[in-house]
């Protein structure tokens, strides 16, 4: 075995062969590989691979001039890897990692590393992290390119059509109640949404990093089209552990509405119809790809169906 696969978290391994079957094993397989190929080709010196690998292989390093790197290894036919390279390379570096490079068919990225690259929840202030956020929503919110490749929010709600059709028109595991409202409420958002703009998809506290560059900078987009104001959802379901406390929890979701409101002028009630709605999604592919932490995502719907 080697030093690569040595290194792999069992989570990580498990995550990989359940996620993706066949493309997975073939991923753990030629990761050794692909990485020393990556070496040659960027002339890289490669650490170990972050602790808190989930879906990708993602290692810091740096290039022969020093400049600090993250090499990421996904699977190539994952369409996923593949609107985010798309969406850093729209970015540019601006307001989020800068892209360096990437082989799109061998699932390769080589990105800047964001140092000292602290994430959002090391500000203790809810109020002051809620503002560095909004602000890093208005800076990631560009026009959809003609002929773009990124999938709509429409095409990411239409999720709960796979569930009813797993579960035979039910919802398994997942409260009725708080399908059919995030069904409703979702189609009624989509059916009134005008703007089409390129946003994060999955921007929360622990996807936005402190910078030396640029103060603070967002990595990780999934890069999907739909409203600005849907990009507030991911936010307002985390850090998971604020919903431990349903008093705590209510109290921070209402202040973050106000100053999210007040910094991006979003509607509040539209704010909080997406982020419930969401929340729901994610609990629901939380069940599709492992079955597990879909508690957590229905915790969150809980809390924040109470403002809708």
């Amino acid at each position: 075995m080697s030093r690569v696969q040595n290194a792999l978290p069992n989570k990580f391994v498990e995550t990989v062969r359940s996620t993706f079957g066949a493309a997975g094993e073939s991923l753990l397989r030629d990761l050794p590989q692909i990485e020393a190929e990556s070496i040659a080709r960027w002339n890289l010196e490669l650490f170990d691979p972050f602790d808190n690998l989930s879906f990708n292989y993602v290692v810091p390093g740096r290039l022969a001039g020093g400049t600090q790197i993250v090499l990421k290894i996904g699977i190539p036919e994952n369409q996923e890897l593949h609107t985010e390279i798309a969406a850093l390379r729209l970015y540019d570096g601006k307001g989020m990692a800068r892209l360096i490079d990437a082989q799109p068919e061998k699932g390769v990225l080589l990105i800047e590393r964001i140092l000292p690259g602290v994430p959002l929840t090391s500000e203790t202030d809810d109020s002051v992290a809620t503002e560095i956020a909004a602000e890093i929503m208005r800076s990631l919110c560009l026009p959809a390119p003609i002929n773009h490749s990124f999938p709509s929010t429409a095409k990411w709600f239409s999720g709960f059509g796979r569930l009813r059709e797993k579960f035979a028109g039910g919802t398994g595991p997942l409260p009725e109640s708080l399908v059919s409202r995030a069904e409703d409420l979702s189609t009624q958002l989509l059916e009134s949404s005008s703007a089409n703009v390129v946003l994060h998809g999955d921007l929360h506290h622990e996807n936005i990093l402190r910078s030396d560059r640029q103060r603070w900078l967002a990595i990780d987009p999934k890069g999907v089209v739909g409203e600005p104001c849907y990009e507030v959802g991911a936010f307002m379901r985390n850090p998971i552990e604020l919903f431990g406390s349903p008093a705590t929890a209510v109290a921070a979701v209402e202040r973050r509405f106000k100053i999210l409101g007040e910094v991006l002028g979003f509607d509040r009630d539209r704010m909080a119809a997406w982020a419930f709605a969401q929340a729901v999604l994610s609990a629901w592919w939380c069940l599709e790809d492992s079955g597990e932490g879909w508690e957590q995502s229905i915790l969150c719907a809980e809390t924040l169906g109470s403002f809708v």
